[in-house]
């Protein structure tokens, strides 16, 4: 199975502020950066993508698309729509513990993983006897790093070090024996 791994284009939002599951508007139109990534998927795939705006507005562009709320990026409950510099020292504690850290009313990165795990094994029990077809994702940071975290074996405190860049797709083949990533965020 050919699997495309894709971030969606940069939210319309300042610098310095924590979003996660906030629903926000694109800074640049989604109809580009689909005739950008266009070349660099297959003819046929199924399609995935988080109902968060800036995931699904590019999905829609790219094709007829299952939303499925599980691919949504982390959620920083209180913190979410609030400037870091506001946060402040509390973010002390996420630094300590990456994985484990909730903000008041969200989750942490292991929840998140799990429901991303979830969606990721019930796709794949769906392809049946489909599995070499095509999949296109079109998600956010976190989901992304979870998934190809969790397919190329990197241990999860490392995953969250894959910087999926904003408009960018990534291909993980994948095989019986295993997966094979076979490019990281090609812009076209």
């Amino acid at each position: 199975m050919e699997l495309h791994l894709i971030r969606h284009p940069r939210p319309a939002i300042a610098d310095g502020i924590c979003y996660g599951q906030s629903d926000l508007g694109l800074a640049e139109a989604p109809a580009p950066v689909a005739a950008r990534l266009r070349p660099l998927l297959p003819r046929h795939y199924r399609l995935y993508a988080s109902p968060l705006a800036r995931a699904r507005l590019l999905a829609e562009e790219l094709g007829s698309v299952v939303l499925d709320a599980r691919l949504k990026e982390m959620d920083f409950g209180a913190w979410e729509m609030q400037p870091y510099a506001q946060i402040g020292p509390a973010l002390e504690a996420w630094v300590e513990d990456p994985l484990g850290f909730r903000a008041p009313g969200g989750e942490s990165a292991h929840d998140m993983s799990r429901r991303v795990d979830e969606w990721f094994d019930e796709m794949l029990a769906a392809a049946g006897t489909h599995a070499t077809e095509a999949v296109v994702v079109v998600a956010h940071g976190g989901p992304l790093r979870a998934i190809a975290g969790r397919l190329l074996g990197i241990p999860a405190e490392r995953w969250l070090s894959l910087a999926f860049e904003c408009g960018h797709a990534t291909r993980i083949d994948l095989a019986p024996w295993g997966a094979m990533l076979k490019w990281f965020n090609r812009p076209d």
